[in-house]
């Protein structure tokens, strides 16, 4: 049996896509079979990403996609539809981290995770959900974080949303289950990508700065999570998976 086994053929839509974890996946799993439909905020990167799936011999299309926009997700479900014929997975991958005490007080950056991180999520499940339905299969793959497991100073709303989207995708994956459609949690820990950029305290930016460069995992090692969920059988349905780096706590 080949690593391509279960992932050849499939029409994957990921948020998200245009750098980081988001891209590794995407460049990963065209190299094995899948046909992808990448959505971000940065059309440019989005283009680099495809340009790179096309010139390996992959399929991919795209288009700037901001998950707060729930006509944006829709757009993008449309887009698998018109392009490949279908959509067999939707991968929520588009999120926000803003490191910071409560005592900051800062709301606009509260209101952001939560709009990326959770409704972000809720979007791409309205939009994907339907069509999945009207198939009788199909498979949510979200990417979370392990802030979803153990809490930190600095991290409560960013914990917060990621918390609750692991409560969303239990229940979605348990009320999903009799229709034959998946859902797949998948939990990071620390990851080399500039996941940490919007971070706006120096000093904090700064320590984090220092331990993502002395721990962090490849953006790649996340991707191969994320196809072993896709490669599994639609028999199998794989609930939850934390991968972080062995050093981590």
């Amino acid at each position: 049996m080949s690593e391509s086994d279960g992932i050849t053929g499939k029409v994957v839509a990921i948020t998200g896509a245009g750098r980081g974890i988001g891209a590794a996946t995407a460049r990963l799993l065209a190299a094995r079979g899948a046909r992808l439909v990448l959505g971000s905020r940065a059309e440019e990167e989005l283009a680099g990403v495809a340009h790179t799936i096309a010139v390996s011999g992959g399929e991919a299309a795209y288009r700037c996609t901001d998950v707060t926009r729930p006509e944006d997700l829709r757009a993008l479900v449309d887009l698998a539809g018109q392009r490949f014929g279908r959509l067999d997975v939707l991968v929520n991958i588009a999120g926000v981290a803003i490191n910071a005490p409560l005592g900051s007080g800062e709301l606009a950056d509260w209101n952001r995770m939560i709009d990326v991180n959770l409704r972000g999520v809720l979007h791409g499940i309205a939009a994907a959900l339907p069509v999945f339905r009207a198939r009788g299969s199909g498979q949510f793959i979200t990417v979370a974080s392990t802030a979803a497991y153990k809490w930190v100073p600095g991290q409560a709303v960013y914990a917060a949303t990621k918390s609750a989207v692991r409560a969303l995708c239990e229940v979605l994956r348990q009320e999903l289950a009799p229709e034959g459609i998946r859902s797949t949690l998948v939990s990071p820990g620390f990851t080399d990508t500039d996941f940490i950029s919007s971070t706006r305290d120096p000093d904090e930016l700064a320590a984090l700065t220092v331990r993502r460069d002395a721990i962090a995992m490849p953006p790649a090692s996340v991707a191969e999570t994320i196809a072993f969920a896709i490669a599994q059988p639609d028999s199998v349905d794989i609930g939850e998976i934390l991968v972080r780096p062995t050093v981590q706590p």
